[in-house]
């Protein structure tokens, strides 16, 4: 068996499926993971995670490595381990940081009464709660592209939130100077240089706001979610960043005992209802 299959056998084991969300019990076999339950968190497929773990697949993209290390919860030392074993590069410190670190899971895990998502420095959607997939959809179903907040609110036009003129506006810019910080903080990211130089291109209002001096400010904004099953819905928006990680998660809360706060309780019970054919 190869370092990488005893890596990977190791981890899955020590994570309860409690941890990830999913049912536990006496029942079990296996005290963490099974590899089904791996291959479903990691976006891959069961015969993929039985070859790595019997030395058959020894290769594996920095794609599927990054995915791997999300799904069993890796600290950053643990997953560049991961990638050497691999014989891949560990992510550059000139690469806009993506991996979800274990405590940062926690906390999104933890709020599961409210929509949370996370986001990189770039303002790419990294990881939601189910509550968030039941307000907005699932962002797996789109594109790495379509998944970027900037690239919803300059190019494709997605607004499924609505605030006053002055939030908007301040939004725009709060993102497009987020944006010029992370560029300037990341210049080997050839990603965020690509989606940076097809905003300036194809929104002139990104182009606008990208010649700007303006500092990004994030403030608990007031919004209103439009088009959920509930109706709308007003919401506090809160953005808070992770020290050492450059990752944004951005809550939605209602104020306690409001309509507001009954409709989002009603669609967090309706999400984890098993759904039904006719």
């Amino acid at each position: 068996m190869t370092e990488l299959a005893t890596l990977l056998r190791s981890w899955r084991d020590r994570v309860r499926p409690e941890e990830a969300g999913l049912p536990g019990g006496p029942a079990r076999r296996t005290p963490g993971l099974r590899r089904e339950e791996l291959a479903m968190l990691a976006g891959i497929s069961v015969d993929y995670v039985v070859r790595l773990e019997q030395g058959r697949a020894q290769h594996p993209s920095p794609q599927m490595l990054s995915a791997l290390a999300r799904a069993l919860r890796l600290t950053d030392d643990e997953r560049d381990h991961l990638f050497r074993v691999a014989d891949a590069a560990p992510p550059s410190r000139d690469q806009v940081p993506r991996h979800i670190a274990p405590g940062v899971q926690r906390i999104v895990d933890r709020l599961g009464d409210t929509p949370v998502s996370v986001h990189s420095a770039a303002w790419d959607t990294l990881l939601v709660n189910q509550l968030w997939i039941t307000l907005f959809g699932d962002p797996a179903k789109l594109s790495a592209l379509e998944r970027n907040i900037p690239w919803q609110q300059f190019v494709l036009g997605i607004h499924q939130v609505e605030f006053d003129d002055r939030h908007s506006v301040e939004f725009d810019a709060d993102l497009a100077a987020d944006l010029r910080t992370a560029a300037r903080r990341y210049p080997g990211d050839r990603g965020l240089a690509t989606l940076v130089a097809r905003l300036r291109a194809e929104s002139p209002r990104f182009a606008a706001l990208w010649e700007s001096a303006h500092i990004a400010e994030h403030r608990s904004t007031r919004k209103t979610i439009l088009g959920t099953p509930a109706g709308p819905i007003a919401v506090d928006c809160d953005v808070l960043t992770v020290p050492g990680h450059d990752l944004r998660i951005v809550v939605y809360s209602a104020v306690p005992g409001s309509e507001d706060a009954s409709k989002l309780d009603l669609l967090r019970v309706a999400g984890r209802m098993p759904a039904t054919t006719h």
